[in-house]
């Protein structure tokens, strides 16, 4: 396969991630006892998207700091987390050591790691992404055949990601970003943002402490603004089958924008706004022959 869109801006990010990553992580309390007395990260939305993953295979890609990753092996799955983010991914292994909850991390580009699994020959019954990880990819293409090639056949990828129409707002609800992208780049001088401090306790479920304060990424951050049609066309293309198709008016922990309101762990735009979707979530499976 050709070399995935804007290498450079990918390391541009793993940098920026590397940073943030560090101020996220400070603002959760213990999180390894939180996981060892049977705590999960994991929200409604994705469990039912997921189902039943005892003794499957399964593969999170942009798996972060493997918060996600060890709440779903403890649900009975063998793992693997994938990100390309060096202290994400040394965190990770860290915390599944610190809780005994086994997994195996790799920190690679998303690219490089399914180019790298497909020429292994590896298979997964199951590939995961959730909440921010399609903003990221330069080539949606790309992504969805990789993901196609290392699932069995009946495999499925499930992913819950923020809604592109969300993504056309900034923190005012002003209309700012637009929704057809066309593939390019949006520069964020200001790097990953600390936005675990931003949402405060729903997005610690171990506890929240103040941690980093004022924090600064020294790094820019570069996103991709995909239309939804796009990630859907994109599975199909690469031969997948979507299953299920879901749209959300809220956000899960993540306050985006100012004066959000906060019911439980979830997220809703101020009651003077009215409702459009916020998050959605698909299932898309790969066709297995031998069921025809």
């Amino acid at each position: 396969m050709s070399e995935p869109m804007n290498r450079d801006v990918h390391e541009a990010n793993r940098r920026s991630w590397n940073a943030a990553t560090a101020a996220h992580n400070s603002h959760k309390r213990d999180q390894a006892d939180f996981l060892r007395r049977g705590g999960s990260t994991l929200f409604p939305e994705e469990l039912g998207l997921l189902g039943n993953i005892a003794g499957r295979r399964l593969v999170h890609l942009q798996c972060n700091a493997g918060q996600d990753t060890l709440s779903l092996a403890r649900l009975g799955a063998t793992v693997t987390g994938v990100d390309i983010s060096d202290e994400a991914i040394e965190f990770a292994r860290k915390l599944s050591a610190d809780t005994g909850i086994p997994a195996t991390f790799h920190r690679a580009d998303v690219y490089d790691w399914l180019d790298a699994a497909r020429q292994r020959r590896e298979q997964f019954d199951i590939v995961f992404c959730s909440y921010g990880c399609v903003c990221w990819l330069s080539d949606l293409d790309r992504w969805a055949a990789g993901i196609s090639a290392v699932l069995v056949p009946g495999g499925r990828i499930v992913a819950v990601d923020f809604h592109p129409v969300a993504l056309m707002f900034d923190e005012h609800l002003n209309l700012a970003f637009p929704y057809f992208g066309k593939g390019e780049p949006l520069q964020w001088g200001e790097g990953v943002s600390d936005y675990v401090a931003a949402s405060g306790p729903a997005m610690t479920p171990s506890g929240y402490q103040e941690g980093v304060q004022s924090f600064k990424n020294p790094h820019a951050a570069y996103e991709f603004q995909w239309h939804l049609g796009a990630i859907l066309t994109a599975l199909l293309r690469s031969g997948l089958r979507i299953d299920q198709f879901c749209e959300y008016p809220f956000f899960n922990a993540a306050k985006l924008y100012n004066d959000m309101r906060e019911e439980g762990r979830r997220m809703y735009p101020p009651d003077r706004v009215p409702s459009f979707p916020l998050m959605f979530g698909v299932v898309a499976a790969k066709p297995d022959s031998n069921k025809a």
